[in-house]
């Protein structure tokens, strides 16, 4: 049986819908969570649906873009109204574009950072605000922060600068009881890993030894969010099968 850690928090998971996100979203439901899933798109009632089945004992759901900093204080503050209070936010939300260097515009820079970068910071902006009581927010960067390839230097850029976020925001909230984590995921069986030109060209190959499930991300995020972390701040944790480790 799953434990309960969660029960009677209040949760913030962007991304919410797909992938990553609601594999975390389904993990935090079982361990008893009030769930605020944040979404570029709107959900049809069916993933709340599923997640009230999974354990959750309230689900909201908000329609959001993260790059709008006004949209995500709205977010917030309907998380404190709708759930009744906010003890963790996970920020998962992310987009990639396959383009080299050379032809990249200022329009697609602005895009990658404005919801890999900008979104966590506006997040990690209102917790510091209203988290009162202490809290947990949990990055979801990449192991591109730290080792990367071609066509993806906006995202590569975006989650080294995520990485950074996340150890300034752990030692700005330490004074409030906030703690500030991220994970950073390699290779995850989800639609950004299979839409990568790379992998359907067959240049980038990948043992399936290193491939992992949204499951394994949520189960490292859920640890982080606990108080099973409670000295746990600042930290950056690869959670990769090790696909970094080999020389």
């Amino acid at each position: 049986m799953v434990s309960q850690r969660f029960l009677d928090k209040h949760v913030i998971i962007t991304g919410a819908l797909g992938g990553i996100g609601f594999a975390t979203a389904e993990r935090f439901a079982a361990e008893g969570a009030k769930l605020m899933l944040v979404d570029l798109l709107s959900d049809d009632g069916s993933a709340a649906e599923r997640l009230r089945s999974a354990g959750a004992p309230q689900v909201a759901t908000a329609a959001c873009d993260i790059a709008e900093e006004e949209q995500v204080a709205a977010v917030v503050e309907r998380t404190q109204a709708e759930l009744g209070g906010l003890d963790v936010i996970v920020n998962v939300a992310g987009m990639m574009i396959y383009k080299p260097i050379a032809e990249l515009t200022g329009a697609d820079w602005r895009r990658i950072l404005d919801v890999n970068l900008l979104g966590a910071a506006f997040f990690t902006t209102q917790a510091l605000r209203h988290m009162a009581g202490g809290g947990a927010i949990v990055n979801v960067a990449s192991i591109h922060a730290r080792q990367t390839s071609t066509l993806v230097a906006p995202y590569a850029a975006a989650k080294a600068a995520l990485e950074s976020l996340t150890r300034s925001a752990a030692i700005e909230g330490r004074v409030r009881n906030i703690r500030v984590n991220a994970v950073l995921p390699g290779a995850v069986d989800t639609a950004m890993l299979r839409s990568s030109p790379a992998i359907q060209s067959g240049a980038e190959k990948i043992d399936t030894a290193e491939v992992g499930s949204p499951a394994d991300i949520a189960a490292t995020i859920a640890f982080l969010a606990s108080d099973d972390a409670r000295f746990v701040t600042g930290a950056s944790v690869l959670v990769d099968g090790g696909r970094l480790a080999k020389l």
